[in-house]
């Protein structure tokens, strides 16, 4: 952790810490400190209150990731299939992270949280907007023996998002093909799962998720495409610790089913989850946009589009897809 997340640590109560106090803890000056309390201002977004006399406060208490706090909230068979949890407070992506492991060891059931991402990606090849202490970006590897249960993949994560959603009170919220979650017309997290292994296996599977949980005001603008976050869905910010372990537990279960069962064990939720179901969509490809009415997927995960030349399917790394605005 660096010093500014030391910092953010020490405040995180919402208490006043001296200047001198935290100087003391932490090896550095009483300016060090105060140029520090301006960049989480400043950069970061968060309220800093000074009172001359008591010191420094976070203006509203934050609630940091907890490995062992995450780790209590989980069901009993879920616990016993996550290998670690691990809590950074910056990395480049939890993805890249988790994916450099796997050059050297099993990643199955690992999972990797970051409070900041410097470098977070999304779907073909944009950038995840990661401010810290704020959302959570979360990364779990998995194995599979063979390619067999990689087909629907990304949908059947995409449904254990949204059942998580669910459980925390984010009703009318739904999945734009293929795995984005959104609500009311606003981008709410997304999913990018990476894959290393051989042909004829094993794999293993990063899954990350970016799920805004409460964006500082001062990073509206920075997003270049409609947003929402949870605290704006439910009124106030959820606990994040608890918002995790929910995840982890439907992710965990639903990749339980998966293996066993394929998509067809996702297959109801998504259905009831699909934003683009006899909706008019613009596919828009290399050769040129393609235009339809979504028929939800079939078996393997792949948009099934009605056009004027017949059913036709497309997988995620073909298109991208929007609903079409007549």
């Amino acid at each position: 952790m660096d010093t500014r997340g030391a910092i953010l640590q020490r405040l995180a109560d919402g208490r006043f810490h001296s200047g001198q106090a935290l100087g003391a803890e932490l090896g550095l000056s009483r300016a060090a400190i105060w140029k520090i309390l301006r960049q989480l201002r400043e950069q970061w977004g968060l309220d800093v209150q000074s009172v001359p006399g008591r010191g420094y406060r976070l203006a509203r208490p934050v609630a940091l990731l907890d490995s062992a706090g995450i780790a209590a909230q989980l069901n009993d068979h879920v616990r016993k299939a996550i290998a670690d949890i691990a809590v950074h407070w910056c990395l480049d992506s939890t993805n890249a992270h988790l994916l450099e492991r796997t050059r050297e060891q099993d990643i199955h059931g690992q999972v990797v949280l970051a409070e900041q991402q410097t470098a977070g990606r999304g779907r073909r090849g944009r950038q995840w907007h990661s401010p810290p202490a704020a959302n959570l970006y979360l990364s779990l590897g998995w194995r599979f023996a063979s390619s067999e249960p990689l087909a629907g993949l990304s949908p059947a994560v995409a449904v254990a998002v949204w059942r998580a959603l669910a459980d925390v009170g984010a009703y009318n919220h739904g999945i734009k093909w293929p795995n984005d979650l959104w609500w009311q017309g606003r981008k709410l997290a997304g999913i990018l799962l990476e894959l290393r292994g051989e042909a004829e296996g094993p794999w293993q599977v990063v899954i990350g998720i970016g799920l805004n949980v409460a964006m500082p005001q001062d990073h509206h603008d920075r997003i270049d495409q409609p947003w929402v976050d949870l605290a704006t869905i439910l009124g106030a910010p959820p606990d994040r610790n608890r918002l995790t372990a929910i995840l982890i537990n439907h992710l965990v279960a639903t990749l339980q089913a998966h293996t066993e069962h394929g998509l067809a064990a996702s297959l109801a939720d998504w259905q009831k989850a699909d934003l683009l179901h006899d909706r008019p969509v613009v596919l828009q490809r290399q050769e040129g946009p393609v235009t339809g009415i979504a028929r939800g997927i079939d078996g393997e995960g792949a948009l099934r589009v009605e056009t004027p030349a017949g059913m036709t399917s497309w997988h995620a790394g073909e298109v991208s897809v929007r609903p079409r605005h007549d």
